[in-house]
Protein backbone atom coordinates (compact mmCIF):
# COMPACT_ATOMS: atom_id res chain seq x y z
CA UNK A 1 0.00 0.00 0.00
CA UNK A 2 1.35 3.40 -0.82
CA UNK A 3 0.69 4.50 2.42
CA UNK A 4 2.98 2.03 4.19
CA UNK A 5 5.95 2.56 1.33
CA UNK A 6 5.17 6.61 1.72
CA UNK A 7 5.86 6.47 5.80
CA UNK A 8 8.57 3.57 5.55
CA UNK A 9 10.56 6.63 3.28
CA UNK A 10 9.36 9.71 5.67
CA UNK A 11 8.23 8.72 8.62
CA UNK A 12 4.84 9.12 9.74
CA UNK A 13 4.82 12.60 11.07
CA UNK A 14 5.71 13.30 7.29
CA UNK A 15 2.76 12.07 5.65
CA UNK A 16 -0.54 13.14 5.88
CA UNK A 17 -3.72 11.39 4.31
CA UNK A 18 -6.55 13.03 2.66
CA UNK A 19 -5.29 15.97 3.42
CA UNK A 20 -7.03 19.58 2.93
CA UNK A 21 -4.76 21.60 0.52
CA UNK A 22 -6.31 24.76 2.00
CA UNK A 23 -4.27 24.20 4.63
CA UNK A 24 -1.01 24.55 2.61
CA UNK A 25 -1.91 27.68 0.39
CA UNK A 26 -1.61 31.36 0.87
CA UNK A 27 -5.34 31.57 -0.56
CA UNK A 28 -6.97 29.40 2.05
CA UNK A 29 -8.43 27.51 -0.70
CA UNK A 30 -8.43 23.89 -2.07
CA UNK A 31 -9.86 20.41 -2.16
CA UNK A 32 -8.44 17.27 -0.90
CA UNK A 33 -4.68 15.70 -1.71
CA UNK A 34 -4.79 12.04 -1.59
CA UNK A 35 -1.17 12.55 0.12
CA UNK A 36 0.82 15.29 1.10
CA UNK A 37 4.51 14.49 2.43
CA UNK A 38 6.98 16.56 3.86
CA UNK A 39 10.53 15.29 2.54
CA UNK A 40 13.60 16.71 5.12
CA UNK A 41 16.58 15.55 2.56
CA UNK A 42 17.36 15.51 -1.39
CA UNK A 43 17.17 11.71 -1.24
CA UNK A 44 13.72 11.06 0.32
CA UNK A 45 12.87 13.26 -2.62
CA UNK A 46 14.33 11.24 -5.30
CA UNK A 47 13.19 7.77 -3.42
CA UNK A 48 9.30 8.96 -2.87
CA UNK A 49 9.53 10.21 -6.84
CA UNK A 50 11.20 6.94 -7.84
CA UNK A 51 8.65 5.14 -5.43
CA UNK A 52 5.43 7.01 -7.35
CA UNK A 53 6.80 6.95 -10.88
CA UNK A 54 7.61 2.68 -10.27
CA UNK A 55 3.62 2.76 -9.12
CA UNK A 56 1.82 5.12 -11.82
CA UNK A 57 1.00 7.98 -9.46
CA UNK A 58 1.01 11.61 -9.88
CA UNK A 59 3.39 14.00 -8.12
CA UNK A 60 3.06 17.63 -7.68
CA UNK A 61 5.72 19.51 -5.91
CA UNK A 62 4.76 22.95 -4.37
CA UNK A 63 6.81 25.35 -1.97
CA UNK A 64 4.79 27.33 0.42
CA UNK A 65 1.97 27.80 -1.58
CA UNK A 66 1.87 31.06 -2.48
CA UNK A 67 1.71 31.86 -6.06
CA UNK A 68 -1.51 28.99 -6.48
CA UNK A 69 -5.21 28.19 -7.02
CA UNK A 70 -6.18 24.38 -6.21
CA UNK A 71 -9.20 23.07 -7.36
CA UNK A 72 -12.07 22.30 -5.26
CA UNK A 73 -11.62 18.75 -6.04
CA UNK A 74 -8.38 18.35 -4.79
CA UNK A 75 -5.28 17.06 -6.27
CA UNK A 76 -4.82 12.98 -7.38
CA UNK A 77 -1.64 11.22 -6.54
CA UNK A 78 0.86 12.65 -3.81
CA UNK A 79 1.93 16.45 -3.21
CA UNK A 80 5.27 16.93 -2.50
CA UNK A 81 5.67 19.83 0.10
CA UNK A 82 9.42 21.11 -0.19
CA UNK A 83 9.28 23.66 3.10
CA UNK A 84 9.48 23.17 6.92
CA UNK A 85 11.86 20.44 6.99
CA UNK A 86 14.77 21.94 4.00
CA UNK A 87 14.76 25.71 4.96
CA UNK A 88 18.51 25.88 5.80
CA UNK A 89 20.85 28.35 4.89
CA UNK A 90 24.80 28.75 5.15
CA UNK A 91 26.07 32.24 4.54
CA UNK A 92 29.79 32.49 3.24
CA UNK A 93 31.28 36.39 2.32
CA UNK A 94 29.18 37.65 0.25
CA UNK A 95 27.94 34.09 -1.15
CA UNK A 96 24.50 32.44 0.33
CA UNK A 97 23.79 28.99 -0.16
CA UNK A 98 20.21 27.48 0.66
CA UNK A 99 17.96 25.01 0.66
CA UNK A 100 14.69 25.98 -1.56
CA UNK A 101 12.35 25.33 1.47
CA UNK A 102 13.20 28.76 3.12
CA UNK A 103 11.30 31.60 2.91
CA UNK A 104 12.39 34.44 0.66
CA UNK A 105 11.37 36.89 3.87
CA UNK A 106 13.89 34.73 5.74
CA UNK A 107 16.74 34.60 3.42
CA UNK A 108 16.06 38.13 2.77
CA UNK A 109 16.27 38.95 6.37
CA UNK A 110 19.50 36.86 6.71
CA UNK A 111 21.30 38.61 4.34
CA UNK A 112 20.00 41.89 6.29
CA UNK A 113 21.65 40.81 9.29
CA UNK A 114 25.06 40.02 7.59
CA UNK A 115 25.18 43.37 6.00
CA UNK A 116 24.70 41.86 2.18
CA UNK A 117 22.55 44.30 -0.31
CA UNK A 118 20.67 42.65 -3.04
CA UNK A 119 17.72 40.96 -1.66
CA UNK A 120 15.72 44.07 0.17
CA UNK A 121 13.05 43.64 -2.63
CA UNK A 122 12.01 39.52 -1.61
CA UNK A 123 11.84 40.71 1.81
CA UNK A 124 8.02 41.26 1.82
CA UNK A 125 7.29 38.14 -0.99
CA UNK A 126 5.62 35.42 0.72
CA UNK A 127 7.16 32.35 -1.33
CA UNK A 128 9.57 29.99 -0.84
CA UNK A 129 12.68 30.14 -2.70
CA UNK A 130 12.01 27.24 -4.43
CA UNK A 131 8.83 28.88 -6.07
CA UNK A 132 10.72 32.09 -6.13
CA UNK A 133 13.17 30.09 -8.62
CA UNK A 134 10.42 28.33 -10.96
CA UNK A 135 8.72 31.90 -11.92
CA UNK A 136 11.56 34.60 -11.27
CA UNK A 137 9.63 36.21 -8.56
CA UNK A 138 10.39 40.04 -8.52
CA UNK A 139 8.74 43.22 -6.88
CA UNK A 140 9.42 47.19 -7.30
CA UNK A 141 11.34 46.51 -10.44
CA UNK A 142 13.91 43.77 -9.62
CA UNK A 143 13.89 40.11 -10.04
CA UNK A 144 15.75 37.30 -8.33
CA UNK A 145 17.44 36.36 -11.21
CA UNK A 146 20.45 39.48 -10.97
CA UNK A 147 21.31 37.71 -7.83
CA UNK A 148 21.53 33.84 -8.91
CA UNK A 149 25.22 32.30 -8.97
CA UNK A 150 23.77 28.50 -9.83
CA UNK A 151 20.77 26.22 -8.79
CA UNK A 152 20.71 22.77 -7.94
CA UNK A 153 17.83 20.60 -8.98
CA UNK A 154 16.57 16.78 -9.36
CA UNK A 155 16.05 16.22 -13.28
CA UNK A 156 13.29 14.38 -14.68
CA UNK A 157 15.34 11.39 -14.94
CA UNK A 158 15.62 11.76 -10.58
CA UNK A 159 19.84 12.77 -10.91
CA UNK A 160 20.41 15.56 -8.70
CA UNK A 161 22.68 18.22 -11.14
CA UNK A 162 23.09 22.03 -11.22
CA UNK A 163 23.43 24.74 -13.66
CA UNK A 164 24.69 28.19 -13.66
CA UNK A 165 21.90 31.14 -13.79
CA UNK A 166 22.69 32.41 -17.34
CA UNK A 167 21.71 28.43 -18.28
CA UNK A 168 18.54 28.83 -16.19
CA UNK A 169 16.64 30.48 -18.93
CA UNK A 170 15.25 33.44 -16.74
CA UNK A 171 12.87 35.40 -17.95
CA UNK A 172 9.93 37.64 -16.46
CA UNK A 173 8.05 35.57 -14.30
CA UNK A 174 9.51 32.33 -16.22
CA UNK A 175 12.33 29.74 -15.80
CA UNK A 176 13.40 26.72 -17.40
CA UNK A 177 12.35 25.19 -14.47
CA UNK A 178 8.42 25.71 -16.08
CA UNK A 179 9.09 23.48 -19.14
CA UNK A 180 11.26 20.19 -18.14
CA UNK A 181 9.99 18.82 -15.12
CA UNK A 182 13.03 19.40 -12.73
CA UNK A 183 12.52 20.03 -8.79
CA UNK A 184 14.75 22.81 -7.15
CA UNK A 185 16.25 21.76 -4.23
CA UNK A 186 18.84 24.63 -3.41
CA UNK A 187 20.60 27.46 -4.93
CA UNK A 188 23.73 29.67 -4.31
CA UNK A 189 23.17 33.43 -4.56
CA UNK A 190 25.83 36.03 -4.80
CA UNK A 191 25.11 38.96 -3.10
CA UNK A 192 27.48 42.19 -2.37
CA UNK A 193 28.22 43.60 0.60
CA UNK A 194 26.01 46.61 1.98
CA UNK A 195 25.72 49.32 4.87
CA UNK A 196 23.19 48.08 7.52
CA UNK A 197 21.01 51.25 8.40
CA UNK A 198 21.04 51.44 4.11
CA UNK A 199 19.77 47.77 3.56
CA UNK A 200 17.20 48.16 6.66
CA UNK A 201 15.94 51.49 5.37
CA UNK A 202 15.45 49.84 1.74
CA UNK A 203 13.56 47.16 3.56
CA UNK A 204 11.28 49.77 5.34
CA UNK A 205 10.29 51.64 2.43
CA UNK A 206 9.42 48.65 0.57
CA UNK A 207 7.88 47.14 2.98
CA UNK A 208 5.32 50.20 3.84
CA UNK A 209 4.72 50.76 0.17
CA UNK A 210 3.56 46.74 0.09
CA UNK A 211 1.43 47.24 3.56
CA UNK A 212 -0.24 50.56 2.62
CA UNK A 213 -1.07 48.88 -1.26
CA UNK A 214 -1.76 45.53 -0.61
CA UNK A 215 -4.41 43.73 0.95
CA UNK A 216 -2.12 41.87 3.01
CA UNK A 217 -4.53 40.99 5.87
CA UNK A 218 -6.85 39.29 3.33
CA UNK A 219 -6.04 35.52 1.72
CA UNK A 220 -4.62 35.80 -1.64
CA UNK A 221 -2.20 34.42 -3.99
CA UNK A 222 -0.13 37.86 -4.57
CA UNK A 223 -0.45 39.68 -8.05
CA UNK A 224 -3.08 37.48 -9.92
CA UNK A 225 -2.27 38.50 -13.65
CA UNK A 226 1.02 39.00 -15.20
CA UNK A 227 1.76 42.88 -16.31
CA UNK A 228 0.96 43.14 -19.39
CA UNK A 229 3.73 44.94 -21.87
CA UNK A 230 2.98 48.62 -21.50
CA UNK A 231 -0.03 48.51 -18.88
CA UNK A 232 -0.32 47.64 -15.01
CA UNK A 233 -3.28 44.66 -14.39
CA UNK A 234 -4.20 46.55 -11.33
CA UNK A 235 -4.77 50.01 -13.37
CA UNK A 236 -6.83 48.42 -15.83
CA UNK A 237 -9.22 46.41 -13.49
CA UNK A 238 -9.74 49.99 -11.45
CA UNK A 239 -10.44 51.61 -14.72
CA UNK A 240 -12.87 48.52 -15.84
CA UNK A 241 -14.53 49.60 -13.08
CA UNK A 242 -14.30 45.91 -11.18
CA UNK A 243 -12.91 46.89 -7.58
CA UNK A 244 -14.63 45.26 -5.18
CA UNK A 245 -16.48 43.36 -7.41
CA UNK A 246 -17.33 39.94 -6.04
CA UNK A 247 -17.97 36.45 -7.10
CA UNK A 248 -19.03 33.93 -3.97
CA UNK A 249 -16.41 34.23 -1.45
CA UNK A 250 -13.89 35.48 -4.21
CA UNK A 251 -13.22 39.53 -4.26
CA UNK A 252 -11.09 42.06 -6.68
CA UNK A 253 -9.45 43.49 -3.41
CA UNK A 254 -10.80 47.60 -2.81
CA UNK A 255 -6.94 48.09 -1.85
CA UNK A 256 -5.31 46.78 -5.14
CA UNK A 257 -7.11 45.75 -7.96
CA UNK A 258 -4.39 43.70 -9.14
CA UNK A 259 -5.46 41.21 -6.37
CA UNK A 260 -8.44 38.69 -6.35
CA UNK A 261 -9.04 38.26 -2.90
CA UNK A 262 -10.31 34.90 -0.22
CA UNK A 263 -12.89 36.94 1.65
CA UNK A 264 -13.52 33.60 3.90
CA UNK A 265 -15.30 30.98 2.38
CA UNK A 266 -14.30 31.69 -1.36
CA UNK A 267 -13.99 28.30 -3.49
CA UNK A 268 -11.55 27.93 -6.23
CA UNK A 269 -14.78 27.66 -8.72
CA UNK A 270 -15.12 31.49 -7.41
CA UNK A 271 -11.90 32.11 -8.03
CA UNK A 272 -11.69 31.20 -11.49
CA UNK A 273 -15.23 32.74 -12.55
CA UNK A 274 -13.99 36.48 -11.37
CA UNK A 275 -10.50 35.57 -12.80
CA UNK A 276 -12.93 35.17 -15.97
CA UNK A 277 -14.93 37.63 -15.56
CA UNK A 278 -11.77 40.10 -15.31
CA UNK A 279 -10.06 38.74 -18.19
CA UNK A 280 -13.48 39.60 -20.43
CA UNK A 281 -13.98 42.95 -19.16
CA UNK A 282 -10.39 44.33 -19.63
CA UNK A 283 -10.45 42.96 -23.04
CA UNK A 284 -13.71 44.51 -24.05
CA UNK A 285 -12.93 47.62 -22.28
CA UNK A 286 -9.27 48.00 -23.61
CA UNK A 287 -8.30 45.46 -25.82
CA UNK A 288 -5.47 43.61 -23.49
CA UNK A 289 -5.37 40.33 -22.32
CA UNK A 290 -4.60 39.50 -19.09
CA UNK A 291 -2.72 36.44 -18.09
CA UNK A 292 -2.95 34.82 -14.73
CA UNK A 293 0.22 34.84 -12.96
CA UNK A 294 -1.48 32.49 -10.77
CA UNK A 295 -0.47 28.52 -11.28
CA UNK A 296 -4.00 26.49 -11.54
CA UNK A 297 -3.08 23.01 -10.56
CA UNK A 298 -5.69 20.13 -9.35
CA UNK A 299 -9.24 19.58 -10.27
CA UNK A 300 -11.71 22.11 -11.08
Amino acid sequence: MIESKLVSLLGEKNVLKDEPMKNHTTFKIGGKADFVVFPEIEEQIIAVLNLLKSENIPATVLGNGSNILVGDGGIDGVVIIIGKNMKNAEINGTTVKAQCGILLSRIANLAYENSLTGLEFASGIPGSLGGALYMNAGAYGEELCTVVKDVTFIDKDNNIKTIEAKNCDFGYRRSVFMENGAVITSCTLSLKEGNKEDIKAKTDDLKERRVSKQPLDKPSAGSTFKRPEGYFAGTLIEQSGLKGFTIGGAQVSEKHAGFVINTGNATAKDVLSLIEHIQKTVYEKFGVTLCPEVKMIGKF
